[in-house]
């Protein structure tokens, strides 16, 4: 919204500035635009330590740790025993979020599968909200943790084309409102429009590693731009 106002105002100025009046008289201008901010980019993740982050269960504490600028789970060695999740501090209404992200292991040792939890809520040592799904099955879904299970399916028709399933990929999360985008590589899988209205539109964001096979999750360049 902040966005499409600025742009708006840009297209006044310029406007009123004439065709040939030039974009310098815009840019010299759009301080005036009233009221108007540009949304600041922050990262959550310092690359050193867990500060501002911290495990929905706090028992599972050591099952998360930092290693070379990543925020890890899994060891490719051992089976995950449950799920597990590390949340923020903070909770966030109206956000763009990004991250680099990398799932490994073997699924012939059982279910390799991750997930990004935001809008959530914690109940004891329970996370309820919405999740950006990763994995085979299951990428760019938006599952409903512990509460509505798969809201929607991922839209993988240009997705499969430019997916590194066992490599190095990107996540946006965009929540304007009531509206859900996600975005896997630069390429939409979701766009979801929450019909109920008590479901709560403000949370904490998790990264999630899931129970069953061997598996390792790394997240790296965690960032966040409140809209």
């Amino acid at each position: 919204m902040i966005i499409r106002k600025i742009k708006q105002c840009l297209v006044n100025q310029y406007t009123a500035a004439g065709m040939y009046g030039g974009w310098l008289a815009v840019f010299l201008t759009v301080a005036q635009c009233p009221g108007q901010t540009i949304p600041k980019t922050v990262s959550l993740f310092d690359g050193k330590t867990l500060a501002g982050w911290k495990t929905v269960d706090p028992a599972q504490q050591k099952q998360w740790y930092v290693a070379d600028s990543m925020i890890i789970s899994g060891d490719r060695q051992h089976k995950i025993p449950e799920n597990t999740y590390l949340q923020t501090t903070r909770a966030y209404g109206d956000f763009e979020f990004r991250c680099l992200f990398r799932l490994t292991g073997d699924p012939k040792t059982g279910m390799i599968n991750s997930g990004i939890q935001y809008r959530s809520v914690i109940e004891g040592t329970k996370i309820i909200g919405y999740q950006a799904d990763i994995g085979d099955g299951y990428w760019g879904d938006i599952y409903d943790e512990h509460r509505r299970g798969k809201l929607v399916g991922g839209d993988l028709s240009v997705l499969k084309r430019v997916l590194k399933p066992d490599g190095w990929n990107s996540y946006i999360i965009r929540c304007t409102g009531k509206r859900h985008e996600l975005y896997i590589n630069g390429v939409k899988t979701c766009d979801y429009l929450e019909q109920d209205n008590n479901i709560p539109q403000k949370g904490v964001i998790a990264v999630q590693i899931h129970s069953g096979g061997a598996a390792q999750v790394e997240f790296r360049d965690l960032t966040i731009t409140e809209l």
